[in-house]
Parts: C-alpha cells; sequence; structure tokens
C-alpha cells in the first residue's frame, strides 16, 4: 500500500497504471501539436470566404450602400476592398498559403469592422428580441465575434504551418 485517503487505498500498480495512461496522453498530443491549427485555419477561412461571396452575390453596390449609411469615406471602393480581402483571405486560410502574410489585412478588417460598426452594440453577438412563430429574432450583433476571428488569426499565425497540409510562405 502507497497511501490510504479514507476508505480508499492506492498501490503502487493503480499509480503506475496512471502515470503510463498520462504519458500516453503526452505522447499523444507531442504528435498531434503540429496539425492543431488545422480547425482554425478551416472555420476562418470558411467565415471570411461565406462573408465575402454573400456581399458578392448581393452586388457590391448593396454592401456600399450599408457603407454610405455609417459614414465609410469612400464608399464603393471600400466595398470592393472589403470583398476582395474576405474572399482572399478566406481561400488563404483555407488552402493554408500566405497565412502570415493574410492575417494582417484580415485583422484590419476586423478592426475597422468593430469600430464602425459593431461597437456601439456592446460585446455580445446574441441579443434576443424576441420568439415569433417559433422563430429567434435577433438584434444587431456586438463584437464578440470579430474578437474571436482576431484571436484565431493571432493563433493562426503564431503556429508553425501544418506539415504537409498546407505551405505557409
Amino acid at each position: 500500500m502507497l497511501w490510504q485517503a479514507g476508505a480508499t487505498v492506492v498501490t503502487r500498480e493503480a499509480m503506475s497504471t496512471r502515470t503510463m495512461d498520462i504519458s500516453a496522453w503526452q505522447r499523444a498530443r507531442s504528435k498531434l501539436a503540429p496539425y492543431a491549427g488545422i480547425p482554425l485555419r478551416l472555420i476562418v477561412g470558411y467565415g471570411f470566404l461565406a462573408h465575402g461571396l454573400a456581399k458578392w452575390s448581393k452586388g457590391p453596390e448593396v454592401f456600399a450602400s450599408i457603407l454610405q449609411a455609417t459614414n465609410v469615406p469612400l464608399p464603393h471602393f471600400m466595398a470592393w476592398v472589403t470583398i476582395a480581402t474576405e474572399i482572399i483571405c478566406g481561400i488563404a486560410f483555407l488552402l493554408g498559403v500566405f497565412v502570415s502574410l493574410v492575417s494582417i489585412p484580415a485583422v484590419i478588417l476586423l478592426g475597422v469592422a468593430i469600430f464602425t460598426v459593431h461597437l456601439p452594440y456592446g460585446f455580445s453577438s446574441i441579443k434576443l428580441l424576441s420568439v415569433n412563430n417559433g422563430r429567434a429574432q435577433f438584434g444587431p450583433p456586438g463584437y464578440e465575434c470579430d474578437l474571436l476571428y482576431i484571436a484565431c488569426i493571432v493563433g493562426i499565425g503564431l503556429m508553425s504551418p501544418s506539415p504537409s497540409i498546407g505551405i505557409d510562405l
């Protein structure tokens, strides 16, 4: 008997098994660590690409009118810049190419969105206003999701490229 806590007796064999379990977990973690950035890259890439394509499909003029209403200077030019940035950055994150390079305009774009659109609505991205016919109605989103995207992008930028999955130049 190694030690006794109340009625529970812990033997050397039990501690040895637990130690082996911990060692196995640590070995598995070290083998999988190089791939940790892949889920982040994929969700950030998909999010950027989906937002860029949504703006593109509705027409850049529609997004430009939204930018004009929020007093963004050069709204038509900025609409095109935003759409191009979201699509290019999204594809780059998905493919794992030029991740460090495209992280810069992606974070700038999110920062501009926080200060020009989301900041007045506070932190929370979910503001339940009502439920009509079994469907939730939400208010304008805060800056929470933008901060999550920025955190993911910073994390991706600090990680090493995934082995044989993506090329970060």
